[in-house]
């Protein structure tokens, strides 16, 4: 079968920085680090273990970092090369062990892609998994697999870059015929926005800013109107298409944010603050929103969310930050401000009284028609295209209006 890989040499590394800066063609070239290869077919590697065809395969903002070599080295030891891509999937179960009672073949399924204990062959869980926060594993280079946080950076599990990948049954989750294809490739990034909000939830008298519009920025705000939050919610967006899209899952209000767009200004009269200027570089508000959820992970993105918020607020990190240069630590100092990483989702989250899978919730959310994120499913690929997929993704136009690009493949 053909694949989009990851396969990491140094070589390859050097040959894509270089050639990198001439074009950033280069990086798909198959000269750089991301390959377009034939590979076996997966096998099953025990009888608790399930092969799935794939139908969708999203593009993550994660996925195109290490396509375009701006991932921190720190995760270098947590992965394995060489690894298709593709955590964020809908697929169907294509091939079952034995031991994986209650799954047919042809059965709708998504896969929570965490390469947590379970998955590893440990039956006596680490804490943390124990506990059910397996985002947290401190085994996920250990067991029976090769280093990897999750399918799609694992090389014995492949992803959903490919016609098939490999879940073990502890990652395999039932859908029902209420939630439709596109709803269940965007259950992954919704369980992010859900984890993030549940464990931030704010106040209703808050003043919250989402930094950002992308595809994580909207599932946020999705995720906290579908869990009943009425906190004033505003959101930086850069396109048009994407304050549009804002509105229509309940934001309060949309601020540009523009280099032309004074949107300092605007959340200062939004909150009452009063904007500073420095002798030299950027302004800051004395006041601001009470909590923030970043969700670009870019300097300028995380330094605005430091700006903006008020004296004991919060910010939490939620896009992939990686090696951030250049930003002024000193609003967490004179705010005295809580700055928190939300890092993907786990099986101990509290709602309504209840303890939920972050995957199950999200579901239940979506069959009961209190989200509906399948319109975010902007365009769809034959995996041949992985290229002009990439391309798209990566520098969006806003006349383009793309929130999520897929791969699809035949039924």
């Amino acid at each position: 079968m053909k694949a989009v890989r990851f396969h990491v040499t140094i070589p390859r590394y050097a040959t894509g920085m270089a050639l990198g800066k001439l074009s950033s063609r280069a990086y798909t070239s198959g000269l750089s680090c991301t390959t377009y290869d034939e590979i076996p077919d997966p096998r099953l590697p025990g009888e608790d273990w399930a092969v799935l065809a794939t139908r969708l395969g999203g593009i993550c903002g994660s996925d195109t970092s290490a396509v375009y070599l701006k991932s921190s080295p720190y995760f270098t030891p947590l992965i394995s090369s060489p690894y298709t891509f593709g955590h964020e999937n809908y697929a169907m179960i294509a091939e079952t062990g034995r031991e994986v009672e209650g799954w047919r073949v042809g059965e709708r399924v998504v896969v929570e892609p965490t390469l947590w204990c379970a998955p590893r062959g440990f039956t006596n869980l680490c804490s943390y998994c124990t506990r059910g926060e397996i985002n947290r594993c401190d085994r996920i280079t250990d067991g029976n697999l090769a280093p990897g946080l999750s399918i799609g950076n694992c090389r014995d599990t492949s992803g959903s870059w490919g016609p098939y990948f490999l879940a073990h049954r502890s990652q395999l989750y039932h859908l029902p015929d209420a939630v439709n294809d596109e709803n269940a490739l965007m259950i992954e990034p919704f369980a992010v926005g859900l984890h993030a909000a549940l464990e931030n939830f704010p106040k209703d008298n808050d003043t919250v800013l989402i930094v950002g519009a992308g595809s994580i920025g909207l599932c946020m705000l999705a995720a906290l109107r579908a869990l009943g939050s009425q906190a004033d919610i505003l959101v930086l967006a850069r396109y048009s298409f994407q304050a549009e899209a804002a509105l229509r899952l309940g934001a309060s209000r949309v601020i540009r944010a523009t280099r032309d767009m004074d949107y300092y200004g605007e959340i200062a009269e939004l909150t009452g603050a009063s904007v500073k200027q420095p002798m030299i570089g950027k302004r800051w508000l004395m006041g601001g929103v009470d909590l923030v959820f970043e969700c670009v992970g870019s300097a300028s993105a995380l330094d605005d969310a430091l700006r903006l918020t008020c004296h004991g607020g919060r910010v939490v990190a939620v896009g992939l930050p990686g090696v951030v240069k250049r930003m002024d630590w000193s609003p967490i100092f004179i705010k005295e401000l809580d700055v928190r990483g939300a890092y993907i989702y786990h099986h101990a989250e509290i709602f309504q009284g209840k303890r939920w899978k972050t995957f199950d919730l999200a579901i239940d959310l979506m069959s009961s028609g209190k989200a509906d994120l399948s319109w975010m499913v902007s365009l769809k690929f034959p995996l041949a295209d992985y290229k002009q997929a990439l391309g798209m993704m990566t520098h969006k136009r806003g006349s383009e209006k793309v929130v999520k690009i897929a791969f699809e493949f035949e039924t």
